[in-house]
């Protein structure tokens, strides 16, 4: 489930190239004015070329300039044809929204992708922690992680393999809690959770697979 989180098939969308005569950022016509270049380049791993490109695939897809969750839903679907990606996408689309408003700008969107693209080990995980955390009470119970875990196989849907029974997200919950629990106290912390997926050579290497997407 974590390995799902560093998939880039949600990504594509926004890298749509740049016709010459747009190299600059075209922020009039839309609602939302997103902040300068040279703010958001010193804020992300990315350079003011790679923003200009990024800005224009979001602003192309969303061109009021913020993404309401409806929308977000939408348009993380359509990469999963096969199976229910609405509640998956509704907590990521929570975890995009760090301000809780109800909606994500595009500087949210790029420091999220700045993060899990490109960024630490520690930061990556502490992103994917906030996910996990749904009630947002600095902890992941059980029950978090199955709900996070069941959205994610609803969201494979036909596509996970060997074909799942119906108990498979708890089974895959409990082997993992179990491992990630260090202190048995039946909350996982933050640094439970870095410690654990560190000792993880899958989720190691899952990190480090799209760091060059851009």
């Amino acid at each position: 489930s974590i390995l799902l989180l560093f998939n880039t098939d949600f990504f594509p969308l926004y890298f749509s190239p740049l016709d010459k005569a747009d190299d600059d950022l075209e922020m009039t016509m839309v609602c939302h004015r997103p902040e300068g270049l040279d703010q958001l380049e010193a804020q992300t791993n990315f350079s003011k070329r790679e923003l200009q490109v990024l800005y224009r695939g979001f602003k192309n897809e969303c061109p009021s300039g913020v993404v309401n969750e409806d929308t977000f839903k939408q348009i993380y679907s359509q990469f999963f044809p096969h199976g229910d990606a609405s509640t998956y996408a509704h907590y990521l689309f929570n975890a995009f929204d760090t301000g809780h408003t109800g909606s994500i700008k595009f500087e949210d969107f790029v420091t999220a992708l700045s993060i899990l693209l490109r960024g630490s080990v520690t930061e990556k995980l502490q992103w994917t922690f906030n996910l996990y955390d749904i009630n947002r009470d600095g902890y992941i119970n059980k029950e978090e992680m199955t709900d996070i875990v069941r959205a994610i196989y609803d969201m494979m849907g036909k596509y996970t393999y060997p074909v799942l029974k119906n108990d498979a997200p708890k089974q895959h919950v409990d082997a993992f809690f179990q491992k990630m629990d260090k202190n048995r106290d039946g909350v996982v912390t933050l640094d439970e959770f870095i410690l654990s997926c560190q000792e993880d050579e899958n989720i190691m290497r899952s990190l480090q697979l799209f760091e060059n997407v851009i």
